[in-house]
């Protein structure tokens, strides 16, 4: 009897075997391939059988299987996203040593002591509306005021569902955010939740993808790549902050983990939340149009207000060569008298963005991107954040002497320093992935901050995402700036959820908080409709926006980004690219241009950008002319499905 063999490999077909017993699609077997053993599925028998070759035999099977609605799940998400469905196999199967006879112990539920929870009226009604459909496909986007509760109406959501004996998935868009989630989880469930991520070491990894493959672990809490693991009875999908673009996997096999998480939910048969403060362009749009079911939470928990908020006018009273207004700091120190914390705020890592010589005026850039290197006062280095190089400060000037570096624009290091210089005897702390490299760190960071030992934080975007810091409740935005970048058609939508998101860290168990925006545009309409609270009318006006110039989600979008290190190369190749995709109708091609970011890690990059009508699923045709395309091998071509940006 002959068998389809799927392989976690860089292939679009599976292979033929004879298989000697009898199996099933989504059974995991182990067969010969090439001088190794390798693990596969079994797959669907409608591929062609090679003829004059040898056949091999499928050596033995696994205790494992997957289900058939994820086998299903697998090759529509490979035919969607335009990559190897070999490659999307391995994000589900992982590696070899999942299978090895190894004597690894269970996955263990640490018991934990629980608090007492109880839902407000708002909350019991929204509560409600999302029961209403368990046993189907449903989408319900769960829209709360940050700080309103949102986490505690879809925990006792999953506590029904796997009371069921289902399994819950839980999505968050930053491994950041898992270490103070868990802690809630704990207060709430009374057990550690399994927590999966691409820094859990890779004994942990096959300790959880067997305890979920055999329905021992009942809820998962993951970053992206959770969502492929293969869950036996899965029930529920939450994605949490679903507005936010991490979510978007931009590396390797590219995808929107958001927009896969409802495809899976729908293959699965299953109800998934999407919860958010303010809905993500797609996801509003969708609410307008009734193909989502939206329910909303208007108070905060335990009715605390929202902050109030000041527009600081940065182009009245500001001192020269400092980045806070006296009149900013005046109201910081009022704060601080009362013991409270207060954030300063600035989306930028490092110390400076970029460094020019006032003698030569020569600029640091980064020899491998077209980008200027950020100096961090943290190594003493300026680093590129898109290829890492490093290079210490220590050019000659073309008059023979040191360069002289003058720092434009600040980070966080640099608005550090300007705070430490006026609250000398408080304690600051610096909150940013470069500074919260290990898991030690970030626990005892989280502790000294719910403790209130620290007075004072400088926190990048990554602090506006879930934290709840008890006494937190004054907000300073260095710069709000609502303008942009040229190639982010999503910057007013990003911005919009970001600020609200920030904004919803003050005051969360305080009747007095404050945010303020210091800014050069007091009069920018997106800022005022903001601190209006108006951010669905903003939404709107986006989307009338979209529409207009025939922009997502009206309308379909494949970026195809074609690098090399000859740059005239990569432009004749996405000249001959373009050709051959004029065959389709109904498929417009943009292009080719020069990339924003021309050169990353050594190469120059080249984009198409492919449109069409957001009704039509071109994916197929169009990978059909690009597997037929006799491409250099001096030439990467990297296809990127609903881009979030045009970088």
């Amino acid at each position: 009897m002959k068998a389809q063999v799927l392989l976690p490999k860089v292939f679009n077909f599976p292979f033929t075997y004879n298989s000697k017993t009898e199996s099933k699609i989504g059974d995991l077997v182990e067969v010969p391939f090439g001088k190794k053993r390798e693990i596969g599925v079994i797959w669907k028998n409608h591929y062609l059988e090679p003829k004059n070759i040898k056949i091999k035999d499928i050596e033995k099977k696994t205790e494992y299987s997957l289900n058939k609605k994820l086998v299903d799940f697998i090759e529509w998400f490979s035919s969607y996203n335009m990559v190897p469905i070999g490659l999307v196999l391995k994000m589900v199967i992982g590696g070899t040593n999942n299978f090895k006879r190894l004597k690894d112990e269970p996955f263990i539920t640490k018991k934990t002591k629980t608090k007492k929870f109880k839902l407000n009226n708002e909350q019991k009604k929204v509560l409600k509306v999302l029961e209403k459909k368990n046993n189907k496909f449903d989408v319900t986007v769960l829209q709360g005021t940050t700080g309103s509760g949102k986490t505690l109406v879809y925990f006792e959501r999953i506590k029904k569902i796997i009371e069921r004996n289902n399994q819950a998935l839980v999505l968050l868009p930053e491994i950041f955010l898992t270490n103070d989630f868990k802690s809630r989880f704990e207060e709430f469930f009374g057990f550690e939740p399994a927590i999966w991520h691409s820094k859990i070491t890779p004994k942990q990894k096959r300790i959880i993808w067997k305890g979920v493959i055999k329905n021992e672990i009942k809820i998962l809490v993951g970053a992206r790549s959770a969502l492929l693991l293969p869950f036996k009875k899965l029930g529920i999908i939450i994605v949490d902050e679903e507005h936010d673009t991490s979510y978007k996997q931009d590396e390797g096999v590219i995808y929107n983990a958001r927009d896969m998480a409802i495809s899976r939910a729908n293959f699965e048969k299953i109800p998934i939340h999407l919860v958010t403060s303010v809905p993500s362009i797609e996801t509003y749009n969708n609410i307008c149009k009734k193909k989502y079911r939206h329910t909303k939470i208007f108070n905060r928990y335990e009715n605390y207000p929202l902050p109030s908020t000041k527009i600081i006018n940065l182009n009245l009273g500001k001192i020269k060569n400092k980045f806070l207004a006296k009149e900013t700091l005046d109201l910081v120190r009022k704060y601080l008298n009362k013991e409270n914390q207060v954030l300063f705020f600035i989306n930028r890592r490092g110390f400076a963005p970029y460094l020019i010589c006032k003698k030569c005026g020569y600029k640091h850039v980064c020899p491998n991107c077209s980008l200027y290197l950020t100096f961090h006062k943290l190594k003493d280095k300026a680093i590129c954040h898109h290829c890492s190089f490093e290079k210490k400060i220590d050019n000659i000037c073309n008059k023979g002497n040191g360069c002289e570096f003058i720092m434009y624009g600040p980070g966080v290091e640099k608005i550090f320093e300007e705070v430490k210089d006026i609250f000398p005897n408080k304690n600051i702390k610096i909150f940013s992935s470069d500074y919260l490299k290990t898991k030690e760190k970030t626990k005892n960071f989280f502790k000294d901050i719910k403790e209130n030992k620290i007075n004072i934080l400088i926190g990048t975007q990554m602090i506006s995402k879930g934290f709840n810091f008890p006494k937190l409740n004054c907000i300073v935005v260095i710069d709000a700036d609502f303008s942009g970048r040229g190639y982010d058609l999503r910057a007013t939508e990003k911005n919009i959820q970001l600020y609200h998101q920030l904004s919803g860290r003050a005051g969360r168990f305080s009747a007095e908080s404050l945010i303020i925006y210091q800014t050069l545009t007091p009069q920018d309409s997106t800022l005022n409709e903001l601190i209006k609270n108006k951010s669905e009318k903003l939404l709107m006006n986006e989307l009338l926006l979209r529409e207009k110039n025939k922009l997502p989600p009206f309308i379909r979008l494949i970026a195809i980004i074609i690098s090399s290190k000859d740059r005239s190369l990569s432009l004749q190749g996405a000249r001959e690219i373009k050709n051959k995709l004029k065959q389709i109708r109904d498929l417009e091609v943009l292009g080719p241009v020069d990339s924003p970011l021309l050169k990353i890690k050594k190469k120059f990059r080249s984009r198409l950008l492919i449109r069409f009508n957001n009704r039509l699923l071109m994916q197929k045709k169009i990978s059909n002319i690009l597997n037929r395309l006799k491409i250099s091998p001096k030439i990467k071509l990297t296809v990127d499905v609903d881009p979030i940006n045009f970088a």
